[in-house]
């Protein structure tokens, strides 16, 4: 592969701006060779190889506070070469480069101790950014193992009191290791799973858990705004960019800057948006609404969320491949919980204790009985772990302290039939006046309406939008308006509606 010989460097940040060590071996001398000129002419002192033993000799001889290595060589691979390097000096981040990017590749070097990955072809710009960002990485060191502990099902006790970490199953352990593992590093991972999985709170336990947890970690909602606000909240825009712009407003990727931005369901990002943040990935550099020329060189760790499967996403259309592969270097799967139905008594009795002290203080708490405990875990879920919390938090509210509870004490919709405990959906109005008795009818019909027409397309508020006529800002108003959010429509699901 070629590197551009006519790119311009763009500016450094001043607060990475540092001289390092850096080790290239790749059996590609034009790539090799490119490589190591753009970098020094960064005023980095480099060292280059074609063979992998040469590197691995090297390594062992001096200290380099990087390594880009090929992951593709002979005779002495790329992955061999990797772990090579982390023996000899546990300080130097790894970064693997490839022509063929795959999910399993890049799992395989991020277990091997890769720091990062980086998918061929790439731009100069590109490059440059990633050494920017490893150069704030060497300088902030390595975390203390003690820092990055976390349940593991061996007694060891947890530093984490997310409930998104609490669990025994061993497919969602294994989310929670995948999760630990490539926090310490800047690797881009994606999270999906169904909604109220708890793919936010594990975004949040990966950042507390990187070398960037001094610094912000900023959420955004990709599906909650409309494209031109979007792109204005992600980017920012100068004055005069459109109308009400009355003043310069720095984008979420400015905000993140030396922390982390969390792009939640990705999946509902429209296509031009997405050309325009692979572009500011690969480049670290943000153009603002407006603005002829690029302002800002920003220094991000990306972690997306979604909950489609990201592969059917790329296959129908919804979800640029080269956007896919640059930001799932790490996937992260979690369980929804009718496949984990070991951990709902864990899971409730924590959500018990925590609101019911919320609600209720220090009068003495009830307990699930075995025939409530046996309903909760017979149940479908949904709504996964957000519902099991709203189910346990109602019964916080309503039930008798002390109280031994049973399943009729638990107020959960019935997949099947979309009642509760039997109950009509109707509210009870008979007792009211006409004019109230209306209202409540007709709240309860939007309401429902919502839950139905949001659950019948999977969570997709474009759709359920165009379904019911309305344009989504009117949608979200309605939502807002009935305290739902946009991951609480699963907990409603119906299995007879026909789809």
């Amino acid at each position: 592969m070629a590197m551009p010989s006519s790119l311009v460097t763009p500016p450094q940040a001043p607060d990475e701006a540092r001289r390092l060590r850096i080790l290239i071996v790749d059996d590609d001398r034009t790539l090799r060779e490119g490589c190591a000129n753009i970098l020094r002419l960064d005023g980095h002192d480099v060292a280059a190889f074609a063979r992998g033993d040469e590197a691995i000799e090297a390594a062992t001889r001096r200290h380099f506070d990087v390594a880009l290595v090929d992951l593709y060589m002979t005779p002495v691979g790329g992955l061999d070469v990797l772990r090579a390097i982390t023996a000899a000096d546990p300080s130097t981040l790894v970064v693997v480069m490839t022509g063929n990017p795959t999910v399993a590749s890049s799992l395989d070097a991020l277990r091997a101790g890769a720091w990062d990955y980086l998918p061929k072809p790439f731009a100069a710009s590109h490059l440059q950014v990633l050494i920017g960002r490893a150069a704030h990485a060497a300088r902030q060191g390595p975390r203390p193992a003690r820092e990055l502990r976390v349940d593991t099902g061996d007694g060891e006790e947890s530093e984490d009191a997310d409930a998104a970490l609490l669990g025994d199953s061993p497919a969602f352990r294994q989310a929670v290791m995948m999760a630990r593992r490539v926090a310490p590093t800047d690797a881009s991972v994606m999270i999906f799973g169904e909604s109220g999985t708890g793919k936010e709170l594990i975004a949040q336990f990966i950042h507390r858990h990187s070398r960037r947890a001094s610094r912000k970690m900023v959420e955004i909602n990709c599906a909650a705004l409309p494209e031109g606000l979007l792109e204005s909240e992600l980017f920012g825009h100068r004055k005069g960019a459109f109308t009400g712009a009355d003043r310069d407003k720095p984008g979420l990727f400015e905000v993140a800057n030396g922390g982390t931005l969390f792009l939640d369901e990705l999946g509902e990002m429209p296509m031009s948006l997405q050309a325009k943040l692979l572009r500011v990935l690969q480049d670290g550099v943000v153009r603002r609404v407006g603005s002829e020329k690029s302002d800002t060189v920003v220094n991000v760790r990306i972690l997306a969320a979604t909950n489609r499967d990201p592969q059917e996403a790329v296959r129908d259309g919804l979800l640029r491949e080269d956007l896919f592969y640059r930001l799932c270097v790490v996937p992260v799967k979690l369980p929804p919980l009718r496949q984990r139905p070991e951990d709902v008594a864990l899971l409730a009795e924590h959500f018990l204790a925590r609101f019911w002290k919320q609600h209720r203080g220090s009068a003495p708490s009830p307990r699930f009985g075995a025939e409530c405990m046996a309903f909760l875990k017979s149940r479908t879920w949904p709504g996964n772990v957000r519902q099991l919390q709203n189910v346990v938090e109602h019964v916080s509210v309503v039930a008798e302290p002390g109280a031994m509870l049973s399943p009729d004490d638990v107020s959960l919709y019935d997949e099947a039939v979309g009642t509760s405990g039997g109950n009509s959906v109707l509210p009870n109005v008979l007792n009211e006046s006409f004019h109230n008795a209306k209202e409540q009818v007709i709240a309860h019909f939007e309401r429902e309406y919502l839950l139905r027409l949001t659950a019948r397309t999977g969570g997709n508020m474009s759709r359920a939008a165009r379904l019911a006529g309305i344009d989504r800002t009117t949608l979200y108003r309605l939502m807002e308006k009935h305290g739902l959010r946009r991951d609480d429509v699963t907990a409603t699901l119906l299995t007879n509606t026909g789809e």
